[in-house]
């Protein structure tokens, strides 16, 4: 029987959006929040929103966000009682976890040994075979050589993958669509692999062609319950990183859906898994779906399952750590309508989304019905050079599919941002594309409709349109484009920006 201990005092091994995110729910259940900082976020909203701060090194993050020591030492100091990891930076490091259980910290997350098997793609795939998941037909271990990727290859047909056993992100994969290309893309991704994770070995998997990038999200306690909270579509991504999240998908059956819900509670028994995580799948033109891998932490993309649910994901989180059971069955869970999620990244669509950096000169989110916004930023602040360039998360939820992008489309015009580029024109173009309005696309969606042109013509577009509106409010004289009036859609600071 799991033990129960309330916790008091949360310490978020984090920043930006999450770490003020995990703090908001912390607050609302009366816990005491901590924030450590480095020395580029002193003055980032997370950090005066906790209870209390501390800097914990200079800005990167090797020598702050990642040293164990010394959030440990921390942790030790002002008697904290349980950590919130966020997601990236230690969320998914078992030496982490296990640092803090010796210094008597509960980890809101799973079990270290979870976090090792399904931080390994190959023994994440040797866990779930015996529990009936589908696998995508490969290699069973890492390849050895280029004779048995050359034999791997010509007994499940060209194309293939060839995948990093650790990590993900895209690092270390390649497609190789022919034998001629085998040896080339073997010898690249194994040496992407050894510089991004310290582990060159590689795995060959069928490739999937046109395939559908789904993960559900399950919660499980400590005492045998395991629930999934529906899936969410992730196929909008660019460089394998995802941009665009909804929930439900808009392909899914009730009938496919209670499948791939009850193969995604299948993979988390198979390693005793407690909390929050998430299992990702492939699903092909037929409607076949297979195991990628599991991971287990809280996602980016949690604010769709929580709007299509009602649940607070980061409270169930802090209640399964506390020793709790869930609060609901399977039976007791709804969809209830539809949400979008895209990520604003400061990066620019037009340039192959290279990250940009600068000063934020205008930042003013969207708000209205079914609008959140999950930011850590404000205006006047810099985009640190050192961390992920997302500036925010911009969730819409509707009654309907149709409500929700529409609702979408409007926040994208009224977020008025300025001083970098922004990956807002590409979300506004995706909403509108007939591939995104039907659901037929696939993760070759960046691939196969966007090209920064068409970017560049709707940018010009509406750029006329919001000169012809200030031109008129001159001649009405209401003074357009006052520092304190928010502007107009058609005047959104993003589109303005090239004028």
């Amino acid at each position: 029987m799991a033990k129960t201990k309330q916790i008091k005092k949360l310490l978020v091994a984090n920043r930006g959006e999450i770490a003020l995110r995990v703090m908001r729910s912390a607050k609302e259940m009366g816990i005491s929040t901590v924030a450590v900082y480095s020395e580029a976020d002193r003055n980032a909203p997370f950090v005066r929103f906790a209870d209390e701060a501390v800097c914990i090194g200079p800005p990167p993050s090797k020598e702050s966000y990642l040293v164990i020591e010394k959030i440990v030492q921390v942790c030790k100091d002002l008697k904290v009682d349980a950590v919130h990891p966020g997601y990236g930076f230690l969320s998914e490091n078992g030496d982490f976890c296990r640092a803090l259980e010796k210094a008597g910290v509960i980890f809101v997350g799973p079990s270290p040994h979870a976090m090792k098997v399904m931080g390994d793609k190959l023994a994440a795939k040797e866990a779930v075979k015996s529990h009936g998941v589908p696998l995508v037909p490969g290699t069973e271990g890492a390849v050895s050589g280029i004779e048995e990727a050359i034999k791997v290859a010509k007994t499940i047909t060209f194309p293939i993958l060839i995948k990093a056993a650790a990590g993900g992100g895209g690092k270390g994969m390649r497609i190789v669509n022919e034998e001629s290309e085998l040896k080339e893309g073997l010898e690249r991704a194994i040496s992407e692999a050894t510089n991004a994770f310290g582990d060159g070995s590689v795995f060959i998997e069928k490739y999937v062609a046109g395939p559908r990038h789904i993960e559900v999200q399950i919660m499980a306690d400590a005492h045998g319950n395991t629930c999934y909270l529906f899936e969410r579509e992730c196929s909008v991504q660019r460089r394998h990183q995802k941009v665009v999240e909804e929930a439900p998908s808009a392909v899914l059956t009730p009938e496919l859906r209670k499948r791939m819900g009850e193969a995604a509670v299948a993979v988390a028994k198979s390693v005793d898994y407690t909390g929050a995580g998430t299992v990702e799948f492939l699903l092909d033109e037929k409607m076949n779906f297979y195991f990628m891998e599991m991971n287990t932490r809280l996602q980016v993309e949690h604010p769709v399952t929580e709007m299509i649910t009602g649940l607070d994901l980061v409270k169930l989180q802090i209640r399964v750590a506390e020793g709790e059971k869930l609060p609901f069955a399977q039976d007791e869970l709804k969809i209830i309508g539809h949400a979008i999620e895209i990520r604003v990244y400061a990066e620019d669509p037009m340039s192959n989304f290279l990250p940009d950096i600068g000063t934020l000169t205008t930042y003013r989110p969207p708000q209205g019905p079914g609008v959140r916004v999950d930011d850590g930023f404000e205006e006047g602040m810099d985009i640190p050079i050192h961390y992920d360039p997302m500036i925010a998360k911009l969730i819409t939820h509707g009654t309907t599919r149709d409500e929700a992008i529409g609702r979408m489309e409007r926040a994208i015009d009224d977020y008025a941002i300025a001083g970098v580029e922004t990956t807002l024109p590409f979300c506004r173009f995706a909403m509108g594309h007939p591939a995104f309005r039907t659901g037929k696309y696939d993760t070759h969606f960046v691939r196969d409709h966007f090209k920064p042109e068409l970017l560049e013509a709707l940018t010009d577009e509406e750029a006329m349109a919001a000169a012809l509106v200030a031109a008129e409010a001159v001649r009405s004289h209401i003074g357009a484009f006052h520092p304190r009036t928010a502007p107009s859609p058609s005047a959104s600071a993003w589109k303005l920006r090239r004028r």
